[in-house]
């Protein structure tokens, strides 16, 4: 039973919009450039997820509640939907969209169903996520990297699709 869950919300991972998923190609670049160079280290990317860790644990706790880490990813959406040309009705519909998809990989996150993001569970997605846009393998992600990803991903898209 615990299986066709994960499937699904993997595939709703999977298929999520790029709008304000920080995981995809330019946002990944532009969220984690700390010397704003064009492209991310692993060393940039972990710091820059070390500092988003703490700051998403408000209460300082140690781990990340849902309410935490829904929150945390609020204030980054709202920020994105301000900046946004898309009607109201547009973004409000987004922010719906992307609320709901927040609590789903809260789910997917918490790894161990306690309730609680710990570091470790959140580093390791930080990892994953890092080593799919690092295309070439070679340590740091790149425009280049970003945009092999993206049709790596539109080829996997249209296979499953046919």
């Amino acid at each position: 039973m615990k299986y066709p869950l994960i499937l699904t919300a993997a595939a709703v991972l999977a298929t999520c919009s790029a709008f304000a998923a920080p995981h995809e190609g330019s946002a990944f670049i532009h969220d984690y450039d700390g010397d704003h160079d064009g492209s991310v280290s692993r060393s940039e990317f972990d710091t820059a997820r070390v500092a988003r860790f703490k700051a998403t644990d408000a209460n300082g706790d140690g781990w990340v509640s849902e309410d935490e880490y829904v929150r945390e990813y609020q204030a980054r959406l709202e920020a994105q939907l301000a900046a946004s040309d898309q009607s109201e009705d547009k973004k409000v519909e987004e922010r719906q969209r992307q609320i709901r998809q927040t609590h789903v990989r809260f789910g997917v996150l918490d790894t161990n169903k306690d309730g609680k993001m710990q570091q470790a569970e959140y580093d390791a997605s930080g990892a994953r996520a890092f080593a799919e846009q690092d295309d070439d393998k070679d340590g740091v992600v790149t425009a280049a990297d970003t945009k092999a990803t993206a049709a790596r991903r539109a080829a996997a898209l249209a296979k499953r699709d046919q």
